[in-house]
């Protein structure tokens, strides 16, 4: 069975960085499609980032140029480096994988992040 474990996350200052890590195991990691959603208190979790087997990335729009998704296949992680944060990025962030050929998917439990002064 899959798991993936989120850290990284915490309180931080408008303009600040975080960088979210999503640790894999159970699966083959390498061929699965990861990525990051996140969820803010009323609103509807949405995608924020995602990278796939093939290192091609994607982003919202509301990230784009701020936040960066990486993965390393070696350490059956996955990234987010976020930078110039605001305040509504404040959200629980989950990580999640996707295997393209099956549709197999899995979440992590989520790691919350708050962008206040």
């Amino acid at each position: 069975q899959g798991q993936l474990v989120e850290s990284g996350g915490g309180w931080v200052q408008p303009g600040g960085s975080l960088r979210l890590s999503c640790a894999a195991s159970g699966f083959i990691f390498y061929v699965y499609g990861m990525g990051w959603y996140r969820q803010a208190p009323g609103k509807q979790r949405e995608l924020v980032a995602w990278i796939n087997s093939g290192g091609s990335r994607t982003y919202a729009d509301s990230v784009k140029g701020r936040f960066t998704v990486s993965r390393d296949n070696a350490k059956n992680t996955v990234y987010l480096q976020m930078n110039s944060l605001k305040a509504e990025d404040t959200a629980v962030y989950y990580c999640k994988s996707v295997e393209s050929a099956t549709m197999k998917d899995y979440w992590g439990q989520g790691t919350q992040v708050t962008v206040s002064s």
